[in-house]
């Protein structure tokens, strides 16, 4: 993300207003307490966000949520909510509507809202912080991402049990930064992939998994290569030189190349 002229802090204030068809369901800030009875699996993902801007990024990290088993959404500022009452439509980015699974919540401060039990996991361009390719992901994470705008505030920071950025070439948007993080979550995870999966789609896994996950307008597949034939026929090449001999049997007659 960019560097933020005047930095956003936890602490911003947001109106308790529903939002139409932006996944903003509860006028009521969640406690942490609350949040903690979201989570008693051994592993556990949540996902907060310090004043986003645009409702096109939260509508896909709501999406990214829904593909990778994220257990709820925490943001900050009033940013988003007025962006998103002003054309709600227009913004709506999660056409698989994870928002209807997942909650989207407003609050008052992230670090309030980790669960207990759960790290908190910083992940911005920050000087000092790990590269995203050699982190070890804990079971139970809080990742919490900066404004398109601005950056996570110091005091959040200096909390964190973990602070990490994505070694790109200048700064991607933020949506695209929580989806490679979770991939990357994910990826590091594979075999644990299939109890993942198995827990968002009962049953379902490989090509039944792809199936029921793609767009409707997908029905593209993997091309098997075929096996090679067998020729039916000797080459005519391997017959010019040949002789016939006769076997120890009166009867047979065996034909070998000369």
């Amino acid at each position: 993300m960019l560097p933020s002229v005047m930095p956003m802090t936890d602490n911003e204030q947001v109106t308790n207003t529903a939002v139409t068809n932006t996944e903003v369901t509860s006028t009521e800030m969640p406690s942490a307490e609350l949040a903690s009875e979201q989570t008693l699996d051994a592993s556990a993902v949540f996902i907060g966000l310090v004043n986003p801007k645009t409702p096109v990024n939260v509508g896909g990290i709501m999406r990214a949520s829904g593909c990778y088993g994220v257990d709820g959404v925490f943001y900050t500022g009033r940013r988003y909510e007025l962006a998103a009452r002003s054309g709600a439509v227009q913004y709506h980015v999660d056409t698989k509507d994870a928002g209807e699974r997942i909650p989207l919540t407003g609050v008052t401060s992230l670090l309030a809202s980790i669960p207990a039990d759960t790290k908190l996991i910083c992940v911005d361009l920050v000087v000092g912080a790990t590269p995203l390719p050699d982190f070890v992901h804990p079971a139970k994470a809080f990742y919490v991402f900066g404004p398109e705008d601005g950056t996570i505030g110091q005091e959040i920071i200096d909390k964190a049990d973990a602070v990490v950025y994505v070694p790109t070439v200048g700064c991607m948007n933020l949506a695209a930064s929580v989806n490679v993080l979770l991939y990357d979550r994910l990826a590091k995870s594979h075999r644990e992939a299939a109890s993942l999966t198995s827990s968002l789609v009962p049953s379902l896994s490989g090509d039944a998994l792809i199936r029921q996950s793609r767009d409707n307008n997908n029905r593209t597949r993997v091309k098997v290569p075929r096996a090679p034939r067998k020729p039916r026929h000797v080459e005519a090449s391997s017959l010019k030189s040949s002789k016939v001999e006769p076997s120890s049997s009166d009867s047979t007659i065996v034909i070998t190349a000369a």
